[in-house]
């Protein structure tokens, strides 16, 4: 649409990372149209974020990608000491679990980021959406209606701009927007994605080799021939060419320069912790690496990416469709600083090694408790925990229930009298079989936490008000 020469949109989604496509992806499905602009003439290259963990399974079920996510990866390797050429002795560096029925994934998935950005574009133009590559936001205003943001291709205007563009986005620095934060490691690190040749290295390990000169791992990326190469180097800028590549490799393993038979992408940076003063200015909010930027140890930086756009989707749905208010927005960073703040804290310590990679890392166990959308508590779970999965009977499974831009509310081991709906916004289930619920009433919120509990329907109505969800009782 054009009014006047300037492009209209409902969002403007500066950045089509993992987080600035998914949260396209959650805005096609409730009919919220996006343009995403993209500086680079293509998607990132590189396998960086290459850890999913089983918090960021469910939202990739909920996407609708969740099967080509599980035919693209793979579990991660088990870790597998050298020294001189030899083998050392293996060990885990995951916390494995066996799927329960309240959670269907038990361990992290491997997955290189080129690919999970490949499948996310996919599935937004599956749903009629895309990517405009080779544009730039180039400066950017607002007024109480919306924003105008100047672009290499022209002006467009936008109800709301969503900058997803990076730990150097430009669109937070035209706001003045500081970070808040620290030097995880000073030393240089190295990051390649190269290919082995023949049987030089099995794909079964995830190799680790230790030495004076730095620890260096090269870890096979399932579903692609390729293995990730991370080197640690004490001083100096690592050399990022395909020669400098293949020479660390021969100083610090027992492979020679010709086992690397070709160097894909690589890149050289400092794992630093920041997170953003704040996550909305006006009309423009901030989400992925452009609020928060992590060590890349324990695999928190593209997870804790994709669930911001998760929980600011469906708020803006609400706001732009059915009426919710705008305050609705406020509680994105009400909600998301905090978690976010919490997995700097818990990469930073993993890279140090004060922490190993457990349960925490998983994010199962986020939630917002403390959070403005949370009211009351029912059977075994409060308001803002995660809603967990389990048998529906008929309807399959209860992430089955709530796949999909709805809300639903559970009804478990009650009979108590539900609303009418019309079966877009809300979605009504019972089930008998109370499970990790207990027994009681849950309004779960269409990113998959529990918004409201109780035992019966009092004060339901007046919770879901102001999230755009009129309850009727006739």
């Amino acid at each position: 649409m054009e009014l006047n020469g300037v492009k209209e949109t409902p969002v403007l989604i500066v950045g089509a990372g993992p987080c600035g496509l998914a949260l396209a992806c959650d805005l096609a499905r409730r009919g919220v149209p996006a343009l995403v602009v993209e500086q680079a003439p293509s998607l990132f290259p590189g396998s960086r974020g290459k850890g999913i963990q089983p918090r960021t399974r469910e939202v990739f079920d909920d996407l609708g990608v969740g099967g080509t996510v599980r035919e693209h990866g793979g579990p991660a390797p088990v870790g597998m000491t050298w020294k001189d050429g030899e083998r050392q002795g293996a060990y885990d560096l995951f916390r494995r679990a066996a799927p329960t029925e309240a959670e269907p994934y038990g361990e992290p998935w491997m997955m290189p980021q080129w690919r999970t950005q490949e499948i996310l574009l996919a599935r937004l133009r599956e749903m009629g959406g895309d990517v405009r590559f080779s544009v730039a936001l180039t400066g950017l205003s607002q007024d109480a209606d919306g924003v105008t943001a100047r672009l290499t291709t022209g002006e467009v205007r936008a109800s709301y701009l969503v900058a997803a563009d990076g730990g150097r986005s430009t669109v937070r620095r035209a706001l003045g927007i500081t970070m808040e934060g620290e030097t995880v490691d000073p030393s240089p690190t190295l990051v390649a994605d190269v290919r082995i040749a023949g049987t030089a290295l099995d794909r079964d390990d995830w190799h680790i080799f230790l030495g004076e000169a730095g620890m260096l791992t090269l870890c096979p990326l399932p579903g692609t021939p390729d293995f990730q190469l991370v080197a640690q180097f004490k001083e100096g800028a690592p050399d990022t060419t395909p020669e400098g590549v293949r020479a660390v490799v021969a100083a610090r393993t027992h492979l020679g320069e010709d086992d690397v038979t070709e160097v894909r992408w690589s890149s050289d940076f400092r794992p630093r912790a920041a997170l953003a003063g704040r996550f909305r200015d006006g009309r423009v909010l901030l989400a992925g690496d452009a609020a928060h930027i992590h060590s890349p140890a324990g695999g928190q930086g593209l997870n804790t990416s994709v669930q911001d756009a998760y929980n600011l989707g469906w708020k803006l749905g609400q706001v732009l469709l059915h009426g919710a208010p705008a305050a609705l927005l406020e509680t994105y960073e009400q909600e998301r600083r905090p978690v976010a703040a919490e997995m700097l804290g818990l990469s930073t310590r993993i890279h140090r090694g004060e922490q190993e990679r457990g349960t925490a890392a998983q994010q199962l166990g986020l939630g917002y408790r403390e959070g403005p959308l949370a009211s009351g508590r029912a059977g075994l779970l409060q308001a803002g925990d995660r809603a967990p999965d389990g048998p529906a009977g008929e309807a399959g499974r209860l992430f089955d229930v709530f796949r999909g831009p709805h809300f639903t509310l559970l009804a478990a081991g009650t009979d108590a009298r539900l609303p009418a709906h019309d079966g877009a916004l809300l979605r009504t289930f019972r089930t008998e079989a109370g499970g990790a619920y207990g027994k009681g009433l849950f309004l779960v919120r269409p990113d998959g936490y529990i918004g409201w509990a109780g035992e019966d329907t009092t004060g339901l109505a007046e919770y879901a008000r102001p999230l755009g969800l009129d309850l009727d009782f006739a």
